[in-house]
């Protein structure tokens, strides 16, 4: 394998009550609820699916603009996704950037390297 190839692994195991697994990856751990079954104390595989999405958008940007000499004083993103319950695929994702701290081009400029990344 080329040094430049990054591989991240998670292991998820049962965690005695149905509907629920815990996952754990480079120390750390995240209790996730079957979509199916949710529990209040945990969020679905759904939810953790598209937290992953909204907290790439947040790390990655905040990131970028700081390369770039941008000070962002916060930002959010705020992912739904739409689907049918009986087809394992969302129908439509909205993504909301909420950035503060910049110009409307500047917050529409590092949305852009968002999505082209």
């Amino acid at each position: 394998m080329s040094p430049e190839i990054k591989v991240d692994s998670v292991r998820s195991e049962s965690s005695g009550t149905l509907g629920r697994a815990v996952s754990r990856g480079h120390g750390a751990s995240l209790t996730l609820d079957s979509s199916s079954r949710p529990q209040p104390d945990a969020f679905t595989n759904s939810e953790a699916f598209l937290a992953g999405v909204s907290s790439c958008g947040v790390t990655l940007i905040e990131m970028y603009a700081q390369e770039i000499g941008l000070s962002l004083a916060r930002m959010a993103v705020t992912v739904e996704g739409s689907r049918d319950p009986a087809v394992p695929r969302y129908q439509s994702v909205h993504m909301r950037f909420e950035i503060a701290g910049v110009s409307q081009a500047e917050a529409e400029d590092l949305v852009k390297t968002y999505r082209n990344r």
